[in-house]
This record gives C-alpha cells, sequence and structure tokens, in this order.
C-alpha cells in the first residue's frame, strides 16, 4: 500500500503513527505540501480535492483520513476498531466529534489561520475577532472532552488501549503546539496526551511535526524578544 502523505499534516500523522504501530507496511509518496505539490497536475490527477492523504491498496484509491484509519484497522482486524456494533459506534461518534466539532474550531478556527497563510483572514482586526471567537468555541469543545469524553479511570478514551479515536484525536489537540496553546485548565487532556505521546511510534511519526513547531517556539520567542 503507498500513502500519498506530509508527515507533519494533521491528517496524515494519525495514519502514520496507527500503521506504524499495528504493523501496517505502508509507503510513504511524500507530498510537499509547503512547496504546492498537491496543487500540482500531477497530484490532481490522484486526488481532484489537491488534499492529502490519500491511500491507494492496488487499484483502490481511498481519500479521507477517518475512512483510511478505519481500512486499515478493517484489514489488520485491530482491536483500535472493535467489530462489537455499540462499542464501534462510540469509536464512530468520536471520530465525527473530533473531525467536525472539535477541530472546526481549534484547526480551523484558532490554529491554522495563525500559521498558515491561505487560512489568514484578510486584515488584522478581521483576524482578532474571528480568532477571539474560535478560542472561545475550542476551549468550550475542551471542556466537554475533558470533562465527559474522558475519565480518571481509562488512560484513553477507548479504555485501556487506544482507539481509532485516540489517534485521530491526539493528532488533532497537539496542533495547538503550533501556537504555544496551554491545556493547563483541562488536566485531564493532559494526561491522555502524555499515555498518547509515550506511545511506541509516537517520535518516529511525529518528527516532521515537532520539527514544524519548533520553527514557529523560535519565531514567537523571536517576536517577544523583539
Amino acid at each position: 500500500m503507498k500513502l500519498h502523505a506530509h508527515p507533519a499534516s494533521t491528517t496524515c500523522r494519525p495514519i502514520l503513527h496507527f500503521a506504524a504501530e499495528s504493523g501496517i507496511a505502508i509507503e510513504l509518496a511524500f507530498v510537499d505540501l509547503f512547496a504546492g505539490d498537491h496543487r500540482s497536475p500531477a497530484y490532481a490527477a490522484i486526488n481532484p480535492d489537491r488534499a492529502v492523504p490519500v491511500l491507494e491498496d492496488g487499484s483502490f484509491r481511498l481519500t479521507q483520513c477517518s475512512a483510511i484509519l478505519k481500512y486499515l484497522a478493517e484489514r489488520a482486524g485491530s482491536p483500535a476498531y472493535p467489530a462489537e456494533p455499540q462499542a464501534r459506534a462510540r469509536v464512530n461518534a468520536l471520530m465525527d466529534w473530533f473531525n467536525t466539532d472539535f477541530h472546526r474550531a481549534f484547526g480551523y478556527g484558532l490554529v491554522y489561520p495563525q500559521v498558515l497563510p491561505h487560512h489568514a483572514w484578510p486584515d488584522a482586526q478581521m483576524q482578532d475577532v474571528a480568532l477571539a471567537r474560535a478560542e472561545a468555541e475550542a476551549r468550550r469543545r475542551l471542556d466537554v472532552l475533558d470533562r465527559h469524553l474522558l475519565d480518571d479511570e481509562s488512560p484513553f478514551l477507548g479504555g485501556a488501549a487506544p482507539s481509532l479515536a485516540d489517534y485521530l484525536g491526539a493528532a488533532y489537540v497537539t496542533t495547538g503546539e503550533l501556537i504555544g496553546f496551554d491545556l493547563a485548565r483541562w488536566p485531564r487532556v493532559q494526561r491522555w496526551l502524555a499515555a498518547m505521546t509515550a506511545r511506541p511510534a509516537w517520535a518516529s511519526t511525529n518528527g516532521a511535526f515537532e520539527g514544524w513547531c519548533e520553527i514557529h517556539r523560535q519565531a514567537r520567542r523571536y517576536r517577544i524578544a523583539a
């Protein structure tokens, strides 16, 4: 199988992490998003939406992070995507929550406009207003995650072991590192992320993302010093 991806991409990281921990062999076809590879005619022939990730399994081609995670888990018979209907429905619901309710506010509303120019608002005043609204909504979603979706008995959303929702959600929440977002108000979220980032394949599959975060950390330090 081949995955067209950028290893720092929010929607590629959970796939690479899950595949590595599950022993699923995937060839990485690097798509340099920062150089605009995804906008090329050649890549548009692979995905007309010009987005990553794209999974190729023989002649079968699949887009969308959540769908790819589920497909890989099905092929591998992974307990991270349980077969029992109610347990699976809960994982599906959590993945949908991260994809829609959480990531829309936290990723697209708060983080991306500050680190990706094409997501920024046209002028500074509009940006400030939009970011304030997005941050309020993101904090509300983090309250839900901390108070209702996580608990003190289980290290993961899926219980004693991570589910697909944990792999997906951890990638989404850690995007806050790009802007230095402080999670001190949410202790369960912090504990959960500590468990996920301590997983065997986290470091090996998130190095590009950590490098991107370090670039922004240095930029923030420079702005403060100036």
